[in-house]
């Protein structure tokens, strides 16, 4: 298959495309500068995108996005995000939708990255594809708005992934590239008390996860997390142990809330995700739980 990739340069954009290389497909990666060998040039915020390179993909895949780490108070960095994944989502959407000269009902299937934050705190409530969407937090607005700009795609019936992705633990990817070495010092520890919920996968199963999809039939919205989550406890846990550590600071919950801004209540708040419809599309995980995530993390 032609898979078409927006973000191919990040680290999740990174290993997937060197997967689907692997298993014989042809990938050609979007760039914001002059194409090479196996890429076009676009620019999201112009409008500008080749409509033969969507025409000729059975996939496309848009992981774009602007950094999540950066300055929660600043306006600019709030816009940045925002418009880094709804611009770019919204741009590709409506090309799926213009395509009609490949893929399944004429179009390209399309996979849009989102994020677990799209529920909102639902506290101990476990929740699959099919629970709602509540409250006004900051990034739980932006995934909304994320995933609404995946409607033409949807309305001209392109089979349509959205990728609900909470943090992916790797000691390569941040934040956690910044964690793990405080954790390895004993300086690590839980934010509140610990008993959210905090969804989590591995590199290796998020790859695979989006493989699948690639490769699949599956439509709908996919939550990209292990089968058991953690709670922030659990997690902070799992790591100090990996590192022969233990986490016993803690972080008061209020002055979370004041030192990460707009992202104050999400890092608080409870995500008790499970990936049902991914399970019952036949997905298997190699790592089921915090200990297997943080064990793979920890051999990446």
């Amino acid at each position: 298959m032609r898979v078409l990739i927006a973000g191919s340069s990040g680290f999740l954009g990174t290993a997937l495309r060197e997967r689907l290389a692997e298993r014989g497909h042809d990938v050609v990666r979007l760039v914001r500068r002059e194409a090479g060998p196996g890429e076009s040039s676009w620019d999201p915020y112009a409008g500008r995108l080749d409509q033969e390179v969507v025409d000729t993909a059975d996939v496309v895949v848009n992981l774009a996005g602007a950094p999540l780490l950066g300055n929660p108070h600043s306006g600019a960095w709030a816009r940045r995000l925002r418009e880094s994944r709804v611009v770019t989502t919204r741009l590709l959407a409506e090309a799926v939708a213009r395509s009609h000269t490949s893929g399944v009902g004429g179009h390209p299937a399309y996979l849009a990255q989102n994020g677990s934050g799209w529920y909102g705190d639902h506290g101990a409530t476990v929740l699959d594809e099919e629970a709602g969407t509540r409250g006004d937090a900051f990034f739980t607005e932006l995934t909304r708005a994320w995933q609404d700009a995946t409607t033409p795609a949807v309305d001209a019936g392109a089979r349509v992934c959205v990728m609900r992705t909470p943090p992916v633990v790797d000691r390569r990817n941040p934040p956690f590239k910044q964690m793990w070495p405080l954790f390895r010092l004993g300086l690590g520890g839980r934010v509140g008390d610990g008993r959210q919920y905090f969804p989590v996968i591995s590199t290796r199963d998020w790859v695979a996860a989006a493989t699948h999809l690639v490769e699949g039939e599956g439509s709908g919205p996919f939550n990209m997390c292990c089968p058991t989550t953690p709670t922030h406890r659990e997690f902070t846990d799992a790591l100090a142990q990996r590192l022969g550590r233990r986490a016993r600071l803690s972080v008061p919950a209020r002055l979370v809330d004041v030192a990460a801004g707009r992202f104050g209540s999400e890092v608080v708040s409870s995500f008790r995700l499970e990936p049902a419809a991914l399970q019952a599309d036949g997905f298997e995980f190699a790592d089921e739980d915090v200990r297997d995530v943080v064990a793979t993390a920890a051999r990446g």
